[in-house]
C-alpha cells in the first residue's frame, strides 16, 4: 500500500481535501480499500468513520473493487426510449457478467448510473471517466473488445463532437446540440466588459442594476438574483464567498454542460461581478462528477482569464479588488445540487443538506456569508451588467424577463439546447424541436410537471411552468406508467436517506404505484398515492423530498383516465398479490389445478 501512501500524502491536510483524496485513491486502485481509508483518516485527521462515510455515500466511489475497467450506463427514461436494453445486453455479453458486477477475471464492472448529462444524445455511458454518446449493442460490444486488449477508453472515442468538444483538452464525442441561439447568452459579449463596467461603478449599484433587470435564478427555484447578494453583502465578516452550483443532475438538463463547454469565461465574468457585488476575494465552481471531463478546459479558461487581468489581484485594473476562482469536484450524487449539500460536499464532506435557517447567505461555504447561484444566472448576470436592466427587461413577460436555456430531449426531431424568451408556449416549443403530436411533456425533470395534450397552451415562465431547465418530449406511443416508475426509482435511489417521509415516503409510494399498475388497486389506493405524496412533499427536509412525489401527482392529475382504469371500482380491499397466480405452478405440479382454483374461492 506505498502506493496509497504517496497518493494521499500529495494532498493538504485539510479536511476539506477529503472527496479529492478519495477520488485519487479510487481511481489508482479501483474501489477504497480499508488500508488505504485508515491513511487518509490519519492524514487529513478524521475519523475513519468519516471517511467511510464519505465514500458510502456517493455513486462514483466504492469500498468495494469495481473492475480494472467501470462502465456507468445511463439508465434514464430517456436512455431507455433510444434503445438502452439492446446496449446494456451488449454489454452483459461481451464483458460476461450482469450489470451491478465485475467480471469474473476483474477487467470489466458493469454498473447503471442516474442521468450524466448526454439526455440529447442517448444511450450514453462514462467508462473509465470518458463519455462515450449515441452507443449501439456493436459499439458497446467493441469498447468492452478494446478494454480487454488494453486499450485505454480515451482512444476509443472515434468521433468527436463540435466546438470546444474537438480541443485537445476536452476531446469528446459530445455533440452541443445548439438549436436556437437566443440574444442573451449566445449574444456577442467582449470578454471582461461586464467585470470592467461593474468595478468602475459601486458594488451597491451593481446589485441595484441585477434588482432592476429581475434577474430571478435559472436553478429552478427562481429566487430573485440581486436580493440574494444584497443579503450576502450585508452579512458582517471577514470573508465572503461566491459559488457556482454546476451539479446539473436533475434528469434531461444539459444546458449547463453547453455553457461550460463554449461559454467558461462568461461564466467565470460572472462569478467575478458576483464577488465584486458581494464583497468576496473567493469564487467556487462545483462541477458535477459526470462533468469532470471538462475540468482541464475550465482550468485553462481559468488561466487564461488570470493572464488577462480579469481574475486575481487587481482584477480588471481595479486596485481594492481582488477575486479568483477554484474548482470542487462532486463525486455522484443528485442531491447535491440542493445548495446546502453542495457546499457540505464542497467543504468534503458527505452531501447532507443543511437546517435552515441560517441560510448561505448568512452562513454558508466555510460558515461564512455565501451567494450561491447557478450557471446559467451567473452568465446572464454578466450579460445584464453590459446591455443593461432595460435591455433585459423587454424580453420575456413582466414577471419573468429575459430568455431561458432549455434541454429539449426524447421524442423529437432536434434534441438540444434552446435559448428562449420566457413565456414561449410548449406548442411553440415543441414544433421548434419537431416533437409535434406527443403525448406529453415533463417540465423540469422528474420532479417538475408532466404536461397532457390539453396543456400544450401553457407557458414556460415562473407564474405557469416554472423549470429549471429540463424538457423531455414523450409520443404517442409511451407507457406514462413506465415513466412514472423510472422517476421514483431514481428518487429512491438519490434519497440521501437523512429524513423519513423521504426515505420510507418514495419507497412506500413506489410500492403503492405498482400495486395500482399490476391491477391490484383499488379507489382507495389512488386516494392513498394523493395523501402519500402531498405529506411527503410538505413534511421532508430539503427539496428532493419536497419534489419527489410530482411524477405521481401531475400524472394523476393530467392522466386522471389511466389511473381510474387500473383499479378495481367499488371494492374496499384487494390483496397486493393475486393468490391464485402464486399457487398456480405448484397446483400444476401437484395436478390439481381444477381442486386448486375451486379452494382458493371457498
Amino acid at each position: 500500500m506505498a502506493k496509497a501512501k504517496d497518493i494521499v500524502h500529495r494532498h493538504p491536510k485539510d479536511p476539506a481535501a477529503l472527496l479529492d483524496v478519495v477520488r485519487d485513491v479510487q481511481a489508482a486502485f479501483g474501489h477504497v480499500p480499508d488500508e488505504a481509508v485508515a491513511r487518509i483518516a490519519a492524514h487529513l485527521k478524521l475519523s475513519e468513520a468519516e471517511v467511510r462515510g464519505a465514500v458510502t455515500f456517493y455513486h462514483f466511489f466504492s469500498a468495494d473493487p469495481r473492475g480494472a475497467s467501470t462502465v456507468y450506463l445511463n439508465d434514464s427514461i430517456t436512455s431507455r426510449m433510444k434503445g438502452r436494453a439492446a446496449v446494456a445486453k451488449a454489454f452483459e455479453d461481451e464483458a460476461g457478467c450482469a450489470f451491478g458486477r465485475v467480471s469474473g477475471d476483474g477487467r470489466i464492472g458493469l454498473f447503471p448510473t442516474s442521468c450524466i448529462g448526454m439526455n440529447d444524445q442517448e444511450p450514453s455511458a462514462i467508462v473509465d471517466g470518458v463519455v462515450f454518446t449515441r452507443l449501439t449493442p456493436e459499439s458497446a460490444r467493441a469498447l468492452v473488445r478494446g478494454l480487454r486488449e488494453g486499450r485505454p477508453a480515451a482512444s476509443q472515442v472515434a468521433e468527436l463532437g463540435d466546438g470546444a468538444n474537438q480541443s485537445e483538452l476536452v476531446r469528446a464525442m459530445v455533440a452541443n446540440n445548439i438549436r436556437e441561439r437566443g440574444p442573451v447568452l449566445f449574444g456577442a459579449h467582449e470578454s471582461g466588459a461586464a467585470l470592467r463596467k461593474a468595478v468602475g461603478t459601486t458594488p451597491e449599484k451593481v446589485i441595484e442594476e441585477i434588482k432592476r433587470a429581475g434577474l430571478l435564478g435559472r436553478g429552478g427555484a427562481g429566487f430573485p438574483t440581486g436580493l440574494k447578494w444584497e443579503f450576502c453583502r450585508r452579512e458582517k465578516a471577514v470573508e465572503r464567498f461566491v459559488v457556482c452550483n454546476a451539479d446539473e443532475g436533475e434528469p434531461g438538463t444539459f444546458k449547463d454542460r453547453v455553457i461550460l463547454t463554449e461559454l467558461p469565461r462568461l461564466l467565470f465574468e460572472g462569478m467575478a461581478v458576483a464577488g465584486y457585488a458581494v464583497g468576496a476575494r473567493t469564487g467556487v465552481l462545483y462541477l458535477r462528477s459526470e462533468y469532470a471531463y471538462l475540468r482541464a478546459h475550465l482550468e485553462a479558461a481559468l488561466e487564461a482569464m488570470r493572464q488577462d487581468g480579469l481574475l486575481g489581484r487587481a482584477a480588471a485594473g481595479s486596485e481594492g479588488f481582488s477575486f479568483d476562482i477554484v474548482i470542487k469536484s462532486g463525486a455522484g450524487a443528485y442531491i447535491c445540487g440542493e445548495e446546502s449539500a453542495l457546499l457540505e460536499s464542497a467543504e468534503g464532506k458527505r452531501g447532507e443538506p443543511r437546517d435552515r435557517p441560517p441560510f448561505p447567505v448568512s452562513s454558508g461555504y466555510r460558515n461564512l456569508p455565501t451567494t450561491v447561484n447557478n450557471v446559467e444566472t451567473l452568465a446572464t448576470a454578466a450579460r445584464i451588467l453590459v446591455e443593461g436592466a432595460a435591455w433585459f427587461k423587454a424580453m420575456g413577460t413582466p414577471q419573468s424577463a429575459g430568455t431561458k436555456l432549455l434541454s429539449v430531449s426524447g421524442d423529437c426531431g432536434r434534441p438540444g439546447v434552446y435559448e428562449v424568451e420566457y413565456g414561449l408556449t410548449l406548442a411553440a416549443l415543441l414544433e421548434m424541436a419537431g416533437g409535434a403530436g406527443a403525448k406529453a411533456v415533463q417540465v423540469g425533470g422528474p420532479s417538475g410537471t408532466c404536461v397532457a395534450q390539453d396543456g400544450f397552451g401553457r407557458k414556460i415562465c415562473f407564474s405557469d411552468l416554472a423549470t429549471g431547465g429540463s424538457v423531455i418530449v414523450f409520443g404517442p406511443e409511451r407507457d406514462i406508467f413506465e415513466i412514472v416508475g423510472n422517476f421514483m426509482d431514481f428518487f429512491v435511489e438519490e434519497s440521501c436517506g437523512w429524513c423519513v417521509p423521504c426515505r420510507a415516503g418514495n419507497v412506500l409510494l413506489k410500492k403503492k404505484l405498482e400495486k395500482v399498475v399490476r391491477g391490484l388497486g383499488t379507489e382507495a389506493d389512488l386516494r392513498d398515492l394523493e395523501a402519500w405524496g402531498k405529506l411527503v412533499k410538505a413534511t421532508s427536509r430539503c427539496g428532493l423530498g419536497q419534489t419527489s412525489p410530482n411524477p405521481i401527482l401531475t400524472t394523476m392529475k393530467s392522466f386522471p383516465e389511466l389511473y381510474a382504469a387500473k383499479v378495481r371500482k367499488g371494492e374496499d380491499f384487494v390483496p397486493e398479490f393475486d393468490l391464485e397466480a402464486a399457487l398456480r405452478t405448484g397446483c400444476e405440479a401437484a395436478g390439481r389445478r381444477p381442486e386448486c382454483k375451486e379452494s382458493l374461492h371457498e
